[in-house]
């Protein structure tokens, strides 16, 4: 019943999204302190804003899950600070040690943390597209974190998965099974969801957003995140979803703040196409449905032209 009620009243207020809110734990360099969210699966909830030195870069959510074997950490973190900071929230609730951390993805908030993990010798884990993106976009990362977070990125380095996979990677862990599993094109190179078939709880990653606006990079192919959504997300049918950034919810919010948003950008933006209309007012098509979200200023009018240019072509 608590878990309903938690999960009943996060859909009920999206105004729980934190854009506004600097820093809600202050004792911690985490932006939240880790809720458990189901029984043994616990997730420090970042801030639904881009990642500033007031939240420590900590604008995703750090997951862990205590299987009776070991800890299951989901997410480096942003910098080895942060990542030292959940491992002490990590010790607060359990004696066993830290097994395995999976990386979702290739961006620095999933892998600068992985300088502070290594160095206590786990074994960090990641889709194969997720490490050769790291490799080759990590010093960007870095820098950038040092930039924006000064002090806070101290000690932290490049530090590449120590294994990787292609399709699934698959752990069975004090009477629990864990699978990190590729379901195709989505958000960014190499996004993976953790998946909890027991429990029917997944760890979505950058797959699934929903008090926050999606962005839509470059290289984020929209017709493919939509097919693999359909295809793969969609029938895991999971009853709780941990998104990448933002509360704990189900599958009905997340599928009507991501693949419905990108079915409904996309079919403006097609309309605008079909009508002749050009790059310079593509920016401007109308998205005032999800104008409650959390990052819409920042993101709207540039997931609208890269929506433009891709779909110009295909």
């Amino acid at each position: 019943m608590r878990l309903l009620a938690l999960i009943c009243s996060l859909i009920a207020l999206p105004a729980l999204a934190s854009e506004d809110i600097a820093d809600q734990y202050p004792a911690s360099l985490l932006y939240s302190k880790p809720v458990e969210v189901i029984p043994h699966v616990f997730s420090a909830i970042g801030a639904t804003a881009p990642p500033t030195y007031e939240n420590a870069g900590h604008n995703n959510n750090l997951s862990f899950i205590i299987t009776g074997d070991g800890v299951v950490v989901v997410n480096g973190g942003g910098s080895y600070l942060l990542a030292k900071a959940l491992h002490e929230e990590i010790k607060t609730v359990t004696d066993q040690p830290v097994k395995l951390v999976f990386n979702e993805n290739g961006q620095g908030h999933a892998m600068l943390g992985n300088s502070y993990w290594a160095e206590q010798g786990v074994e960090i884990v990641a889709h194969v597209e997720a490490a050769e993106e790291f490799e080759a976009q990590g010093g960007q990362s870095l820098r950038a974190a040092q930039a924006r977070i000064k002090e806070r990125a101290d000690q932290t380095t490049v530090v590449l998965p120590t294994k990787t996979f292609d399709d699934q990677y698959v752990v069975e862990m004090g009477g629990m099974q864990i699978e990190a599993r590729y379901l195709g094109p989505a958000h960014s190179p190499g996004d993976i969801v953790i998946w909890l078939p027991q429990q029917s709880l997944v760890i979505s990653g950058d797959m699934a957003f929903h008090e926050r606006m999606l962005p839509i990079f470059d290289h984020t192919m929209t017709a493919d995140w939509v097919e693999t959504w359909e295809t793969a997300f969609e029938p895991l049918e999971a009853t709780y979803v941990i998104p990448g950034h933002g509360h704990p919810t189900n599958m009905d919010q997340v599928r009507r703040y991501t693949r419905d948003y990108l079915v409904y950008l996309r079919g403006k933006v097609g309309a605008h196409l079909e009508e002749g209309g050009d790059l310079a007012d593509a920016f401007y098509v109308d998205q005032t449905p999800y104008a409650h979200l959390d990052t819409f200023e920042e993101l709207a009018t540039k997931n609208a032209g890269r929506v433009y240019e891709q779909m110009e072509f295909e």
